[in-house]
């Protein structure tokens, strides 16, 4: 059983084109002043190699440009094990920890602070390096361990194009059987329960914050070009194609948003099994956020799918 102090390993800043990203630079700087930084790297494979390159510990710590650190963050210090949970040496291990995004209340790993090891990182092909659809997300693709505590919270509502990108990348992966499509009735039953649910969320809640519609639909049309179509999934990886399809396909809709968004949930329900999607409301979205029960806080090493196993044999309570 080994120790890692995180104010010990290098923290990178992964930053591209946020519009909230130099404030968030300036606030990790305030809490660590050690913080290094990674920006303008076009790839999510590429931006990551990068900040392995540029380590000087074993492992390093990533912080995404649309997310604000937790202080308590920085006074962990992590019990880790020879081995993970299933047996896997845990020197290639990548950590994921939860992130609360401010647009929908929900907590999971999405937008959460990472923790690699630097040699091995220099070695992965995801994302826009990829040549199968299970790159286009880190935890498909690598020996992934999503951990249960909330550190950090994620804003990606700055503009109505980060917003929409949030939204649709959402959309994608929740509809994707760890990236292999799924026939639209059957995907109640082959999508993971915890995607299922988080997916719903996405295309229903959050039109209560600026820009919150307009991550609605990406999720919803994110769902609907993955499910519905044959169109290729590993394209959200493309920052290129994301930009000029937000700029010459999706911003025209913006002045009937509200009715576009709409009819799209209409679509889904009708040919997707057991899709629960309704007209957003702002007052559905604060509802739903004051009610939501974040996942309680069980340990900084304990996983997410881990939990339940744990409760049942009685070793956590």
């Amino acid at each position: 059983m080994a120790k890692i102090d995180v104010t010990e390993l290098d923290i990178f800043y992964i930053s591209y084109d946020e519009p909230n990203c130099e404030e968030h630079w300036a606030d990790l700087l305030n809490k660590v002043p050690w913080a290094k930084r990674v920006h303008g790297v076009k790839g999510f494979d590429k931006a990551h190699k990068t900040a392995a390159e540029q380590s000087e510990t074993d492992r390093f710590i990533t912080v995404d440009g649309d997310n604000i650190v937790m202080d308590d963050f920085f006074e962990q210090v992590l019990d880790v094990p020879d081995q993970d949970h299933d047996g896997n040496n845990i020197s290639e291990s990548i950590f994921s920890w939860n992130a609360k995004n401010i647009l929908n209340g929900l907590v999971y790993g999405n937008g959460g602070l990472k923790c690699w090891p630097t040699e091995y990182t220099k070695t992965i092909n995801t994302h826009e390096a990829a040549t199968d659809g299970e790159g286009m997300e880190f935890c498909w693709k690598l020996n992934y361990i999503q951990l249960n505590d909330t550190f950090s919270e994620v804003h990606q509502t700055a503009s109505p194009f980060q917003a929409f990108r949030a939204g649709f990348r959402e959309g994608v992966k929740m509809s994707l059987d760890e990236g292999k499509r799924v026939r639209p009735d059957e995907f109640k039953q082959k999508i993971w329960w915890q995607n299922y649910n988080r997916l719903q969320t996405w295309c229903n809640i959050g039109s209560d914050v600026e820009n919150g519609l307009w991550a609605i639909y990406g999720a919803r049309l994110g769902c609907d070009m993955t499910v519905l179509s044959d169109w290729d999934t590993n394209q959200i990886s493309d920052f290129e194609w994301f930009k000029d399809f937000f700029d010459n396909e999706v911003s025209p809709v913006e002045d009937n948003l509200y009715n576009t968004v709409c009819e799209l949930g209409n679509k889904l329900n009708s040919e997707i099994n057991e899709m629960m999607l309704f007209d957003p409301s702002v007052e559905m979205s604060k509802f739903f956020k004051q009610t939501y029960v974040n996942p309680r806080r069980w340990g900084v090493m304990i996983r997410e799918k881990q939990i339940q196993e744990l409760l049942e044999k009685g070793l956590i309570q």
